[in-house]
């Protein structure tokens, strides 16, 4: 059974991170889409996406947005 592991939030975005079974984590972002703005991208932001954000659901393209603005 997947676990909770910890909820968190990082300003206008809540953490929600699970164990997943049989062992890897998965890290949801859960907030609204002011967050995703790109004039400009948050310092914090900008290094968590860039790094390893995977969008499961952007049916108006603002996450595409902001890892286009994110990553080289």
């Amino acid at each position: 059974m997947d676990r909770l592991v910890r909820t968190r939030a990082w300003g206008p975005v809540t953490e929600r991170r699970y164990t997943l079974v049989p062992g890897p984590e998965a890290e949801f972002g859960i907030g609204g889409p002011g967050w995703a703005r790109t004039d400009p991208v948050d310092p914090g932001t900008r290094r968590v996406v860039a790094e390893d954000a995977c969008t499961l659901y952007d049916p108006k393209r603002v996450l595409a947005e902001l890892v286009r603005h994110c990553r080289p």
